[in-house]
């Protein structure tokens, strides 16, 4: 009876740390992810009121590959208009007007897609005066469109597991500029902003 329950007691100590390990390798949910851009050489009256730097920022929900690809059906696919992240609508933010890729975008708040297709990629920009922290997504609406942008698309040789974007300022002197990049797996996506 003894050696039965030493048995049990060791299989109980052996079997918990496993268990704990198995779930330590498991992937973290989906996170939120912020890239900004502060825009220190900007002076207008409204940030000079505001007593900040302007902004231009992206709040995102964070999806990872899991082991995933991402232009399949259940994840990314062609020729539909992608939430661009995960959960909670992603919210591209900018206190001054822009031009992106060649459009040009006015200060406010906006709710960004992508349309993907085998060959080129489009972000979609509606605006959003909700003012809400978060908000959720909705069926996408055409009619809902201020801005359509082409992004530039290239294959990258290493896949990133977690969809990631970037809002890369330039150093040049003049006009505030910069890249606005996404990738995720082996998909780069980019194209250019300008401050107006």
């Amino acid at each position: 009876m003894r050696s039965l329950i030493t048995t049990i007691t060791l299989s109980l100590l052996i079997a918990a740390p496993l268990h704990a390990q198995a779930g330590a390798r498991r992937a973290a949910p989906s996170t939120r992810g912020i890239t900004e851009v502060s825009l220190t050489l900007v002076d207008t009256a409204a940030q000079r009121r505001a007593g900040k730097p302007a902004l231009i920022r992206i709040d995102y929900g964070q999806p990872h590959l899991r082991g995933r690809r991402i232009n399949t059906d259940s994840l990314v696919p062609f020729d539909a208009v992608w939430r661009l992240g995960a959960n909670g609508a992603t919210l591209f933010t900018t206190d001054v007007d822009l031009t992106i890729g060649g459009k040009p975008v006015s200060a406010g708040r906006y709710i960004a897609q992508v349309l993907p297709t085998r060959a080129a990629c489009t972000l979609i920009l509606q605006r959003d005066t909700s003012n809400a922290p978060s908000v959720n997504p909705t069926a996408y609406d055409q009619k809902k469109d201020a801005a359509r942008i082409d992004l530039a698309l290239r294959t990258l040789a290493s896949p990133i597991e977690s969809l990631t974007i970037w809002l890369i300022p330039s150093t040049a002197p003049g006009v505030q500029k910069g890249e606005l990049r996404m990738a995720w797996d082996q998909v780069m996506l980019s194209t250019e902003w300008v401050v107006r």
